[in-house]
């Protein structure tokens, strides 16, 4: 098993990138948030009421919460696919818990791939993002929008903002990026995995660069 870490700020395009990167065979787009996200609407438990409440507030999920998700989904991966990490790990406690999990598993951290977009394009970006209430399909209201406004293309589901793309949100998501995930960056370039890509550019165009670098 090959494990590929995205990272970048909120809105930098990592769920896009990492959902065209899937259509690949035996690759695997792993969200940290749409596992959250669906722990937290099929369970009524202590972790997932408080996980609840982080991303309300636009805040971060506790470790513990995030780290049994992700590292649960790892173990039941199967050895040849290769996992693209969308949100996970998001500092360098999850990135040393990360490493110590995949050499139990016997996977192979290959890259960490950082795409980088001037935050003024951030701010864009999720101010008008929109995702399916049924599928989690995301969409933007300009450069992206679906066919029929406020409806899924693929699964025709209602189309909504997240509570955490919200303009009063936005700067608090930001700011906890650069104060926490950003050191990621050195973590893994000190391990010489990482690779910078530019991602203002169209989503299909990232994709393609980071299959070349990536994948090829």
């Amino acid at each position: 098993m090959k494990i590929i870490v995205l990272l970048g700020a909120p809105g930098s395009g990592k769920g896009t990138i990492a959902s065209r990167l899937a259509r690949c065979d035996a690759v695997r787009h792993v969200s940290s948030g749409d596992l959250l996200r669906e722990r937290v609407r099929h369970a009524d438990t202590p972790a997932s009421r408080e996980a609840a409440e982080a991303m309300r507030k636009g805040a971060l999920v506790d470790d513990h919460v995030v780290d049994e998700l992700m590292l649960e989904h790892l173990q039941a991966c199967a050895p040849g696919e290769t996992l693209i990490l969308d949100g996970y790990p998001r500092n360098e406690r999850q990135a040393a818990t990360l490493e110590e999990e995949a050499a139990i598993v016997g996977a192979d951290i290959t890259a960490a791939v950082w795409l980088e977009v001037p935050e003024p394009v951030l701010i864009s970006r999720l101010a008008g993002r929109r995702v399916c209430s049924v599928c989690a399909a995301n969409y933007h209201v300009e450069n992206m929008p679906p066919r029929v406004e406020g409806i899924c293309d693929r699964c025709g589901g209602k189309l909504y903002q997240r509570e955490d793309d919200q303009p009063e949100k936005v700067d608090h998501r930001l700011h906890v990026y650069r104060d926490q995930t950003r050191a990621l960056i050195d973590w893994y370039a000190s391990r010489k995995l990482l690779v910078r890509i530019d991602s203002k550019k169209d989503a299909d165009e990232t994709a393609a660069c980071v299959a070349r670098a990536v994948l090829a």
